[in-house]
């Protein structure tokens, strides 16, 4: 990934944070058969891991190697930049349309586990996480469901384990422009209800960043 400086994004909350908050991750692979992705949500474990599983059926625990390397891609929020906003272009012109975004790559090994103690961890704790934010304390359980369906549907996935070893990140937010064209950004970004870009470009902004 091209990363100039100032978007170069080392803040270790920052990159959990998006992780956390975009956990839908692009997972790729090289196989026999060329690259392929798969969109799958990922929780980051202790010890420096990614957390999921996919169907039985899907072919990526076939493709990819037992501890082969792969690549997760967390996408956070994006949006189109217009000029028309930045202040600076009523006095001179010089400027022109862009991008801004957040991004996370990670690379590291993938461990296929397909015994039931460790799929029943994956799901456990990939529904827990999201289950507490969706619904609080009474968010479902595995045990909710009737143990005779939970052990077909269980059967049907694959679990995994991503060992990470390698994490860039970037945060592409305006720092190349002056303060108030950052501030005229993130307002035409909230009259057109893009809130989450706009929020994380001031942010940004206030850190000194």
């Amino acid at each position: 990934m091209y990363i100039p400086e100032h978007f170069r994004e080392t803040d270790l909350d920052e990159i959990a944070g998006l992780m956390r908050d975009f956990p839908l991750a692009c997972l790729v692979a090289q196989t026999a058969e060329g690259l392929v992705a798969n969109h799958l949500p990922l929780l980051s474990g202790p010890g420096g891991v990614l957390i999921g599983h996919v169907a039985r059926a899907n072919d990526l625990h076939r493709l990819v190697a037992d501890g082969q390397e792969v690549l997760a891609v967390f996408r956070g929020e994006e949006g189109y930049i217009t000029p028309q906003d930045y202040p600076s272009k009523a006095e001179h012109h010089r400027a022109v349309p862009t991008w801004n975004y957040r991004v996370a790559h990670v690379q590291g090994r993938i461990r296929f586990q397909h015994d039931l103690s460790a799929k029943r961890a994956a799901v456990g704790l990939l529904t827990r996480d999201h289950e507490r934010r969706v619904n609080g304390a009474a968010g479902w359980r595995m045990a909710d469901a009737p143990a005779d369906y939970m052990a077909t549907m269980l059967a049907a996935i694959v679990a995994f384990r991503i060992e990470v070893s390698r994490v860039l990140a970037k945060s592409k937010l305006s720092q190349n422009r002056s303060a108030e064209d950052r501030q005229g950004a993130a307002a035409g970004l909230e009259r057109r209800g893009e809130a989450g870009l706009a929020t994380a470009m001031t942010r940004r902004g206030q850190a000194g960043g």
